[in-house]
């Protein structure tokens, strides 16, 4: 069961690093993180895609940071509250996807089936590397299958 420290509702680290506090739930925090990512990737969606990608070129940065610094502090390696790499992870997933509720819960599917199982070369990062850039790139490389899986479904629908 997932056991959120207090520090999420008084640090401004912590409180995003748990998505806005959604990781702060006891049971599948990561699958709740994603799904508070949603209502982002709608507001996102619209942005011409030169913003979009710079737009996850800073979350990645800032999530490395916020990563970092909130495992430091918990003295926990990824804690299962901290669902930044989920948020990062779900908007990369859903890149240059017109927005509609089916595509948005799909790609949250797709996202989260490729997040959960690992396949390589997912496992092997998240058991490898360290800190803060460990703790984003992995959901990274998940999003990297999802995108791939989304697309091909829209080219053949």
């Amino acid at each position: 069961m997932n056991r959120a420290p207090s520090s999420v509702w008084r640090r401004p680290t912590h409180f995003l690093a748990f998505g806005l506090g959604s990781g702060a739930v006891p049971f599948a925090p990561g699958t709740f993180g994603t799904l508070a990512a949603i209502p982002f990737y709608w507001l996102l969606s619209g942005l011409p895609l030169t913003i979009y990608f710079g737009l996850m070129g800073v979350a990645t940065l800032v999530g490395i940071w916020l990563c970092e610094t909130t495992s430091r502090d918990l003295g926990v390696h990824d804690h299962s509250g901290i669902v930044w790499d989920e948020f990062v992870g779900y908007w990369l997933t859903m890149v240059a996807v017109p927005f509609s509720w089916e595509a948005a819960l799909w790609g949250f599917v797709v996202f989260r089936v490729f997040d959960i199982i690992k396949p390589w070369p997912i496992r092997w990062v998240d058991r490898r590397v360290a800190g803060g850039i460990g703790i984003m790139f992995d959901d990274i490389l998940a999003a990297v299958y999802a995108w791939s899986v989304m697309h091909l479904w829209f080219w053949l629908h």
